[in-house]
């Protein structure tokens, strides 16, 4: 793994990983316009030019709502860039991370969903998490696949952020409660990530141990139940239904991930999500 291409590392989970990465080799990170996912030709110059042994992209379209009215752009950054990550991964010898999405599943299990459970997809997002998860795995190429979900942190767009802001503004808050899943802090991704490509450095290999992966804080919550935790006593928050705000794209009603398998693989403990946010809160940006 010495020599490391991360892709996105302006977004939430890659400005994590680039704090991280050089612990395992020397990083090139590059972002949108140096690499675009949607163009076939950019990434293969930056592959080429670069000639990595493990790639890691943590670059998305990740706008959901937005994507059922663009699903050629969505499909293309979300698909068909991953499987070319892969393929160009393949014809290297190198390694890929890619990171996947509670949105591959329709919600309808009562308990945590395993890697094992069936992916249905409710929407043009999740769909094309779940095509570019797939395009990576029929690739041959190595790889790990990280299925991480409700992801947060203290900088770019994301719920916390946003909530916080609205809060200050005055604004009133009426927040969906009958939508369950992980709530997970960015810098655990990372943190993570990080801690099982160390092990398939030293004492695991690809093949025994690479793959599909659940990777969020442990328990669950609903969106209110998680604003409700980091939002003053003072700050009113109303729940509310899901058809109370209607949105174009459909969510899963309950979308907890069971991370069982990366505990066992790596020996990875993960914190409740109620201990990574009350450090991410007194973190710094």
């Amino acid at each position: 793994m010495n020599r490391i291409l991360l892709i996105g590392n302006t977004g939430q989970v890659g400005f994590e990983l680039q704090r991280l990465l050089p612990a395992l080799g020397t990083v090139r990170a590059v972002d949108f316009p140096e690499i675009n996912l949607a163009s076939p030709d950019s990434i293969r110059n930056v592959i080429r030019e670069c000639a990595p042994s493990l790639i890691v992209n943590a670059a998305a379209y990740t706008a959901v709502d937005k994507a059922e009215a663009e699903p050629e752009l969505c499909h293309a950054i979300n698909a068909a860039a991953p499987g070319l990550l892969a393929a160009e991964a393949a014809r290297l010898g190198a390694a890929l991370v890619h990171y996947s999405t509670d949105f591959v599943f329709d919600g309808g299990k009562a308990a945590p969903y395993t890697e094992k459970d069936t992916p249905n997809p409710l929407g043009v997002y999740g769909r094309s998490k779940l095509d570019g998860d797939n395009a990576i795995r029929a690739s041959g190429a190595r790889h790990l696949i990280l299925r991480t979900a409700w992801v947060y942190g203290r900088r770019g767009r994301n719920f916390l952020l946003t909530l916080q802001r609205l809060a200050a503004e005055g604004k009133p808050l009426r927040i969906v409660a009958d939508q369950v899943g992980c709530p997970t802090w960015s810098r655990v991704i990372a943190g993570a990530t990080v801690s099982a490509l160390a092990r398939l450095s030293a004492d695991l290999s690809w093949e025994e141990a690479g793959g599909l992966y659940n990777l969020v804080c442990s328990g669950e919550t609903s969106w209110h139940g998680f604003a409700r935790a980091f939002l003053p006593a003072t700050v009113p928050v109303e729940p509310i239904t899901t058809s109370q705000y209607p949105t174009p794209a459909r969510r899963p009603a309950y979308s907890a991930l069971d991370c069982t398998a990366i505990r066992k693989a790596f020996g990875i403990h993960l914190p409740s999500w109620q201990e990574a946010l009350k450090e991410c809160l007194a973190s710094t940006p």
